[in-house]
């Protein structure tokens, strides 16, 4: 790694030995410095560098892009870092875009709106049309579009309905794989080439295998019905914990939620819950109203939601009810008495601490200790996951 890279990393606590960076490096160091310099870690020790910045991606030195135009400098001359020259969020997203290659870029948006809380990143127009739609910038509109006036609002729905969009075409191929069941394998008479079955033809007709011209003479060609397999209605009750914590497993159940809807034999729920209870089924085909109606943060409690899940309840031992939460309730021996109803009619209950994509789940251990005694299933899993459980239950 050149002395130039390392000084991209360490800032200027490294002035003294690798000297003072110039030309792109320079711009690049001051647009580090605008997003790592508010860091009140590094603030306390006097030292305008740190493991943030050098996180920032190991390809910081990779995004020279030619002479490009000079960044906000001070009065020497030199690039202006924080507090000597007033630079917009705006201004910054341009700069790291034309600065950084690609990745790096994702990286410094992340750490913006996520561990540094720059909320004009989302809430200033002219910056939203700027940053690259991502299930970060999704994130942080839903924490930050209560502070939006209409025209931004605006703005936000549609990044949000681009990266929502994204998500259901992705999850939706998972869905389709997992449930496209097993076709009947009953004979027809109804002859066509949708109905040709290849496989079984072959088989059939081995017997009649040519060695010298290598072919099968087809006497008997098979045909297969292509009607799906009778299936009993299931029904799936999503009940998700809109505190601030579970902002991404929120995300994930409206797109799982819209994924599943059209699933057949399935019959699809999704409630919100805090300290009351929504029920969101009816707006579950608009994910992204769904989700930009969500009111993050506040309490919680689980046992209401439980208990509205049982009266959802028909065919106990068809019905899937996923608790996605957290389980840090307040009433903990009354959630646990309310799932304990739902396992004894039959129901089958999974308590999901995360449904993401990825991530350390942190959950209360204890209440899950005491659902898994109860023969729920606990964990954490991707949205795939989850289809493949519900899947495996219904077949």
């Amino acid at each position: 790694m050149n002395s130039e890279r390392w000084r991209l990393i360490l800032g200027d606590a490294s002035s003294g030995a690798l000297g003072d960076p110039t030309g792109i490096a320079a711009e690049q160091d001051s647009a580090l410095e605008w997003l790592y310099g508010r860091d009140a870690a590094r603030a306390a020790q006097g030292v305008r560098s740190g493991g943030s910045r050098a996180r920032a991606g190991g390809a910081l030195a990779k995004g020279q892009k030619g002479e490009g135009r000079a960044l906000h400098r001070d009065r020497r001359g030199r690039p202006s870092g924080v507090g000597t020259t007033v630079v917009s969020a705006v201004d910054w997203l341009d700069d790291i875009n034309r600065l950084f290659p690609r990745e790096t870029v994702h990286r410094l948006e992340r750490d913006a709106v996520e561990k540094y809380e720059i909320t004009e990143v989302v809430t200033d127009p002219e910056a939203l049309e700027r940053i690259e739609p991502s299930v970060t910038l999704l994130r942080a509109v839903l924490r930050t579009k209560h502070l939006m006036d209409p025209r931004v609002l605006a703005l936000a729905k549609k990044a949000v309905d681009t990266v929502v969009k994204e998500l259901i075409e992705k999850l939706s191929v998972d869905v389709r794989k997992t449930f496209h069941g097993t076709r009947s394998r009953q004979g027809t008479s109804f002859r066509n080439s949708r109905n040709f079955d290849f496989p079984a033809t072959v088989l059939a007709n081995l017997k009649h295998w040519n060695p010298e011209t290598r072919s099968i003479a087809i006497e008997k060609p098979l045909f297969t019905s292509r009607t799906r397999r009778h299936t009993d209605t299931w029904t799936l009750i999503l009940l998700v914990d809109q505190s601030g914590s579970m902002i991404d497993s929120v995300v994930h159940s409206a797109v799982t939620a819209a994924c599943f809807w059209n699933v057949p034999g399935l019959r699809t729920h999704l409630i919100a819950y805090d300290t009351n209870v929504v029920d969101l089924t009816s707006e579950v085909l608009d994910p992204v109203e769904l989700l930009m109606g969500v009111q993050l943060g506040g309490g919680n409690d689980g046992a209401k939601a439980v208990d509205y899940a049982g009266q959802l309840v028909e065919t106990p031992r068809r019905t899937i009810v996923v608790i996605i939460s957290d389980l840090y309730e307040s009433q903990a021996d009354r959630f646990v008495r309310s799932v304990s109803r739902l396992t004894d009619e039959g129901v089958r209950v999974l308590a999901l601490a995360a449904l993401d994509e990825s991530g350390e789940p942190d959950y209360d251990r204890e209440i899950a200790q005491r659902l898994v005694r109860l023969g729920v299933h606990v964990g954490a899993m991707t949205p795939g996951g989850l289809a493949e459980f519900v899947a495996g239950c219904i077949r």
